[in-house]
């Protein structure tokens, strides 16, 4: 599938009112049509795995084109310059979310520009940096604890950002690393907890939100399973 025929199937599934309910929810309405997930993964489907097909398509600043950019791109050949540039590019959540969670997170640089981005100050910048973090404590099953105690040193550290945006990431991280095993669980809670201390609206937020999941008895539960199955994996 081209670039053209993609582009051409984009504006025939244009939405005017799905655009005007997208921007209720903060998504960014500029060079948007509309197209809903489901059908941007039947495109993305269709089209294959195709490197110089997604870079035309980020390349065109359509608001879909570029979440089905991050769909259809192989991340073995994402280089640093063409994250810096894409994630310099981020101007909504949902485009920032998709690449980072479908594309970003299978490159190996994630964890190098999870804590970069992190740092940073531009606000979907950032805000990639923790849905990085997210999606890793989520995706990548095979990654020790260390990685994730770096994560958990950085969350404190930018909790008190009050950007709606950066805060909901942040948050974002934080549970999903504490959801991943009973260690992380413990470690996530105790940063939560340090968080809580913090004179920031923002932080006071994150960490009361975190703890309500981290120590509720689903989640203790699901984790408390998790460890009994990897114990009786081990006597056996």
């Amino acid at each position: 599938m081209k670039y053209r025929e993609i582009i051409k199937q984009l504006k025939s599934l244009s939405n005017p009112e799905a655009v005007e309910g997208m921007a209720r929810f903060g998504i960014n309405p500029r060079n948007t049509f509309g197209v809903s997930i489901p059908n941007l993964r039947k495109i993305a489907k269709a089209a294959g795995k195709d490197h110089k097909l997604a870079l035309q398509l980020w390349d065109s600043g359509i608001h879909e084109a570029r979440i089905l950019s991050g769909f259809i791109d192989d991340p073995a050949l994402v280089t640093l310059e063409q994250m810096e540039e894409w994630a310099s590019d981020f101007d909504s959540w949902d485009v920032c979310d998709q690449v980072c969670s479908n594309l970003f997170d299978k490159t190996s640089y994630a964890y190098q520009k999870a804590l970069e981005w992190a740092g940073r100050d531009k606000e979907f910048v950032k805000r990639a940096g923790f849905v990085l973090m997210a999606s890793l404590a989520v995706h990548d099953k095979a990654a020790g604890e260390n990685e994730f105690e770096k994560f958990l040193s950085m969350i404190k550290r930018e909790a008190s950002d009050g950007r709606n945006f950066v805060k909901k990431a942040v948050n974002w991280a934080l549970r999903q690393i504490g959801k991943r095993n009973a260690y992380l669980n413990k470690l996530a809670v105790k940063t939560a907890v340090e968080i809580q201390e913090l004179h920031s609206r923002s932080a006071r937020w994150i960490a009361a939100d975190a703890i309500r999941e981290l120590e509720s008895e689903a989640v203790q539960r699901r984790l408390g399973k998790k460890r009994n199955n990897r114990r009786w994996i081990f006597r056996k």
